[in-house]
């Protein structure tokens, strides 16, 4: 069969530009973990889930209205008009992580935990075989496979965060910005999103409808900021010890001949003086000597006055 489709040459002259088409991607995280007997169930159940939240957020048009839809095995994409972005944002995620919530409640099998992404673009759409094919696309699902999607399911509670979405900065500016959206820009956290591997970084913004006390811990998003602490002032020099002075109390002594000794004297000492009632030179020699509460002398001593 002869090739009849010539791929166009960009740049080489205009051509009409293609309609703009919102997306929406959604897989499941860990499905490949799961039992290979329930995978086929699953990627019946996650449209299923996704279309009961279109349901219950009033989108009955979008649900019926999909454009180039298709499975991914894990999850689902299609695109749809613009003018639903904003009912998208809000209130179908929160509606989603509802159904998500309520079916975990009720059923006994695999907990279902979905990533989304929201992008918007130009895409064919006439009806063609590659009708939704184009760089919008390919960005949807690398902003779902991006990594701070996967770390927020990652880091929270399976009992508690059953979606995380994350926002292309295209759709955060024109519909978040601009206000067309109930979803609040303070809602929505800046991140680079990028992908191991790929050629692929773009700056995004997560939401997440119910976040667990696991994203404070890791950080993914910001906790509360504690005042930081005052420089600590430099220490002050370290005074020597003093060494604790001895008083000596409840002795008087007055020597009239010989040496009178007070406190601890270690090894020998010798004194050499004249006697008061003698010209004649008297040398004292003593031993170690400590003198407590009594008179304690080497020598003759002649003590007057009474003991205290």
């Amino acid at each position: 069969m002869p090739v009849t489709t010539t791929p166009p040459v960009p740049n080489a002259e205009s051509r009409p530009l293609p309609p703009y088409r919102a997306l929406l991607a959604v897989d499941a995280k860990d499905f490949t973990g799961l039992p290979a007997v329930q995978h086929a169930a699953v990627s019946e159940l996650i449209p299923e889930l996704v279309d009961d939240a279109l349901e219950r957020a009033g989108l009955h048009a979008l649900r019926d209205a999909k454009r180039f839809p298709a499975s991914t095995g894990d999850g689902i994409v299609f695109g749809f008009d613009p003018v639903h972005l904003p009912f998208v944002l809000a209130p179908f995620l929160d509606v989603l992580d509802g159904v998500l919530g309520a079916y975990h409640q009720q059923e006994v099998g695999p907990r279902i935990r979905l990533r989304a992404s929201v992008h918007v673009g130009p895409l064919p759409d006439g009806g063609g075989r590659g009708d939704g094919n184009g760089t919008p696309r390919n960005d949807v699902h690398r902003l779902l496979d991006s990594r701070p999607v996967k770390a927020i399911l990652a880091d929270s509670s399976a009992h508690v965060t059953h979606l995380a979405a994350i926002i292309s900065d295209r759709v955060h500016e024109e519909v978040v910005l601009g206000g067309y959206t109930a979803l609040h820009p303070d809602r929505c956290l800046e991140v680079p999103a990028t992908v191991d591997g790929k050629n692929f970084a773009q700056r995004a913004w997560l939401y997440v409808p119910s976040p667990s006390s696991g994203l404070l811990r890791s950080g993914v998003l910001p906790a509360r900021e504690e005042p930081a602490a005052p420089p600590a002032e430099p220490a002050a020099p370290t005074a020597q010890p003093q060494q604790p002075q001895r008083r000596y109390e409840g002795n008087s002594q007055q020597v009239t001949e010989g040496a009178a000794v007070m406190g601890d004297i270690g090894g020998d000492f010798t004194y050499t003086g004249r006697s008061t009632t003698s010209t004649t030179s008297t040398e004292y020699h003593g031993t170690n000597q400590h003198w407590g509460g009594g008179d304690n002398v080497s020598g003759d001593k002649h003590v007057d006055g009474n003991r205290t």
